[in-house]
């Protein structure tokens, strides 16, 4: 062409231009993680009791749909975290309740 002048591409599909869509983080694993944190922060006002079990289940029930979905899920490690954090939670949850028992029963009498 004369003068160095390159016609714009067409508008519409072109093929090879589309982008790899990847792999998507699974739900799950994402409200395993929340609630294992929120479960660890306040462990104090026993919420670890109720939001521990369920990160731990989600995780695990997270990490199983990851290993199945044939690598179209992702988010394996934060599943794992959320199903840590969860376990973590309730364990501290119930110290933070054994400690709080244990030290009211300690009354002295004069």
């Amino acid at each position: 062409m004369p003068g160095g002048y390159v016609p714009p591409a067409p508008m519409g599909y072109t093929p090879g231009a589309m982008a790899y869509a990847g792999t998507r983080t699974d739900g799950l694993a994402i409200g395993s993680l929340i609630c294992g944190i929120v479960g660890i922060v306040c462990f104090f006002i026993c919420l670890g009791i109720v939001l521990g079990p369920a990160a731990a289940i989600m995780g695990f029930i997270s990490r199983q749909r990851i290993a199945s979905s044939g690598g179209t899920l992702g988010g394996g490690g934060i599943a794992l975290a959320g199903l840590i954090l969860g376990v973590v939670a309730f364990f501290g949850s119930v110290a933070w309740i054994l400690v709080f028992v244990l030290s009211s029963n300690h009354t002295t009498t004069t």
